[in-house]
C-alpha cells in the first residue's frame, strides 16, 4: 500500500467492522478509536505511511512511548497500556485478514502484563464485627445472613458456590459428629471439591437448618436449594452480596467489603496461621497453586513489618 492515506483508509475500515459486524458497544467501539487514533499519530512521527512499512519493532516501541508517556500524553499503565496494544494487534491481524497488508508484524508483540494487586484482607476483628452484625437480630433472616457470611468466611467458598449448594450438599450437620460436617462446593468448570466446616460455620447453619429454613421454605415452592431468600426461593448471587454489604455497613466497617473479600480473608489467615499453600490451594479450588502464592506475598509483608518492629536490628535507634 503507498498510497496516501491508505492507514487511514484502513483504521475506518477496521473500526467500521467492528461497529457492523462485531457489534461492539459504543465506549468499547470509542476506546478503540481513541488508541489507533494515538497509534496512526505516532506511525506519523516515525515516518511510516504503509502498513507493509510497520515493523515488529515499531509496534514496540510504539509499547515503550505508552509507558513512558511523552510531552501530551502522560505516561500508561500497564493495563492500559494493554488494552491499546490488544487494539493494535487487531488492527493488523484485520489488515492481513483483509487482504491490506502482507504480513501482520503486531502478531509477536506481548501486551504488558499488568502487576498483581495484593487481595486486601480484613483483621480478625473486623471480621468477627461483620458476623455480629449480620446475626445482630433473631428473625429467619438473620439467622440466614449470619449462616451465609459464617460460611464464605469460614471455607473461602465463592459467592457463586455457596448459593448454588443443595440441602444434599451439606452433610454431618445437626446431630452428627461435627468432624464429619463438609461442604460439597462447585467451582469453576463443574470441578467439585468437599471442604471441612469449622465450628462457628457449624452451628450458624444448624441454627439456621432448625429455626429459620424451614419457616423461610413454607413461603414457597419446594427447593433443594440450601439458602432460601424470603420467598422460599433460591437465594441469588446479588442478594447475597447485598447481605454482605449490609452487614458490612451496620458492623462500621470503613472498608469496602465483598465476597471476595472474605475469600482473601479466609486464605490470608490461614497461611497467617501456618497452614500450607498447596492445603490452602485445594481449599480455594485452585488449579494451580502458582493462584494461590499470591496470598503468600501478603503474609510475607505481615512478616516483614513484624520483623521491622520486633527485631533489635531492623532499623535505625
Amino acid at each position: 500500500m503507498s498510497e496516501t492515506g491508505a492507514v487511514d483508509r484502513a483504521i475506518r475500515t477496521y473500526l467500521d467492522h467492528l461497529a457492523v459486524e462485531k457489534g461492539l458497544a459504543a465506549n468499547t467501539l470509542a476506546s478503540y478509536r481513541r488508541d489507533l487514533r494515538r497509534y496512526r499519530a505516532y506511525l506519523d512521527a516515525v515516518g511510516v505511511a504503509e502498513l507493509d512499512a510497520v515493523a515488529p519493532a515499531t509496534i514496540t516501541e510504539f509499547l515503550m512511548r505508552l509507558r513512558e508517556g511523552d510531552a501530551d500524553h502522560p505516561p500508561l499503565g500497564a493495563a492500559s497500556a494493554a488494552r491499546t496494544v490488544v487494539a493494535v494487534r487487531g488492527f493488523h491481524r484485520f489488515a492481513v485478514a483483509d487482504g491490506l497488508a502482507e504480513a501482520d508484524p503486531a502478531a509477536g508483540v506481548k501486551p504488558p502484563t499488568p502487576a498483581k494487586r495484593l487481595p486486601k484482607a480484613l483483621p480478625l476483628a473486623d471480621i468477627e464485627a461483620l458476623l455480629r452484625a449480620a446475626g445482630a437480630a433473631d428473625t429467619p433472616l438473620a439467622l440466614r445472613d449470619r449462616a451465609l457470611l459464617e460460611v464464605l468466611y469460614g471455607t473461602g467458598a465463592r459467592i457463586s458456590e455457596v448459593v448454588g449448594l443443595d440441602l444434599d450438599d451439606a452433610t454431618g450437620f445437626l446431630e452428627a459428629d461435627p468432624e464429619e460436617s463438609v461442604l460439597l462446593l462447585r467451582g469453576k468448570g463443574g470441578k467439585e471439591r468437599l471442604v471441612p466446616v469449622g465450628s462457628y460455620a457449624r452451628e450458624a447453619l444448624d441454627a439456621y437448618l432448625v429455626r429459620a429454613r424451614p419457616s423461610l421454605s413454607a413461603t414457597g415452592t419446594a427447593t433443594p436449594a440450601l439458602f432460601l431468600n424470603a420467598r422460599g426461593g433460591r437465594l441469588s448471587r446479588q442478594s447475597a452480596w447485598t447481605v454482605l454489604v449490609k452487614a458490612a455497613e451496620r458492623a462500621g466497617l470503613s472498608q469496602d467489603v465483598s465476597p471476595h473479600t472474605l475469600r482473601h480473608s479466609f486464605a490470608t489467615h490461614l497461611l497467617d496461621g501456618g497452614a500450607d499453600v498447596r492445603v490452602v490451594q485445594e481449599l480455594l479450588g485452585h488449579a494451580s497453586v502458582t493462584t494461590t502464592q499470591i496470598y503468600t506475598m501478603v503474609t510475607v509483608d505481615n512478616l516483614r513489618e513484624v520483623f521491622a518492629t520486633a527485631h533489635p536490628r531492623a532499623r535505625d535507634s
